[in-house]
């Protein structure tokens, strides 16, 4: 099994998450350029727009960079021609099956890694020709699955034979550790990254982040089936008033309806949908992405031998 350095051929077994409206050529090329794999989170745009990012990002990194794209967004076709067109080489996937863009993607010798939530997920992703997968906890921000970090990845470690890569709850060395000793080959974090200088969200978010406890996000959606992790505020806590209530899924996607760019653009404490995992409350300071990727390995090596060890 090839270790993540060798297969995204980056100094450190990490990747940056496809955040929506957040992984910019801008966050892409930050991670990139300090030794990580940057990513582009294609999100809700259309592919002209992801397009246009992957050149930009080519404009300030020569290092590995790839695309995230949302399988259940209306241009994910278009987006998923224009990775091989525009020469990406590695592609992440979510919210939903890779299975009918794998060939293509193959033939034009894209690494393909899907976002999971669960062992039967990561199982199909390996028989459809993934080369790794991500096995992401509830601890994470955004959209999120039940299971836990702790959980989830040394069940799917144990049942796939390609490199699993821990997402959730991540923010420091112990981290990185602890998703080593779980059998994962490398992490995907986003939350630690959110409050960094190059990260091209509003100072509010950054503050948020920086600001919350132990204690501050809550999940939303739970009764709709797409339960998203977010740092508490006004909107947030409407949102489980009116749930409680047994409001209507309309009225509540009303209410959420462009909530996120009004986090990520406008910086609106009170209507925003400020997606962060529980880990933000280790986020101390804003750093610079160097800095964050420098904290999350120091010294790993060492302990990661041990860990093989034992």
């Amino acid at each position: 099994m090839k270790n993540i350095n060798q297969l995204l051929h980056t100094t450190y077994p990490l990747i940056q998450g496809g955040m929506a409206n957040v992984a910019t050529a801008t966050l892409a090329a930050a991670v990139s350029n300090a030794g990580g794999l940057g990513l582009i989170g294609a999100g809700g745009y259309d592919a002209e727009w992801v397009r246009t990012e992957i050149r930009k990002v080519r404009t300030l990194t020569s290092a590995p960079f790839g695309v995230n794209i949302m399988l259940m967004s209306p241009h994910a076709k278009a987006i998923a021609e224009v990775v091989v067109e525009e020469g990406v080489k590695v592609v992440t996937t979510g919210a939903g099956s890779p299975g009918i863009y794998m060939k293509a993607w193959k033939d034009a010798g894209i690494i393909v890694i899907p976002v999971v939530p669960s062992v039967a997920l990561a199982v199909r992703m390996e028989r459809l020709g993934a080369d790794a997968v991500v096995v992401e906890g509830t601890e994470s921000g955004g959209h999120i699955g039940e299971l836990t970090t702790m959980a989830i990845v040394p069940q799917v470690a144990d049942k796939v034979s390609i490199p699993v890569i821990a997402a959730g709850g991540i923010a420091d060395r112990r981290g990185v550790l602890a998703a080593f000793a779980l059998g994962a080959k490398g992490v995907q974090v986003g939350t630690v990254l959110l409050a960094t200088h190059e990260c091209p969200i509003h100072e509010n978010y950054k503050q948020k982040v920086i600001q919350a406890k132990d204690t501050d996000t809550v999940v939303t959606g739970r009764g709709s089936g797409a339960p998203v992790r977010v740092l508490k505020n006004k909107m947030a806590r409407r949102y489980l008033d009116m749930a409680n209530q047994n409001v209507s899924l309309e009225e509540l996607e009303k209410l959420t309806l462009g909530s996120l760019r009004k986090a990520v653009f406008e910086g609106d404490v009170d209507d925003g949908s400020f997606m962060a995992g529980q880990v933000s409350g280790m986020v101390k300071g804003l750093r610079s992405v160097k800095e964050v990727l420098s904290d999350l390995f120091d010294g790993v090596e060492a302990y990661k031998d041990t860990l093989e060890i034992l």
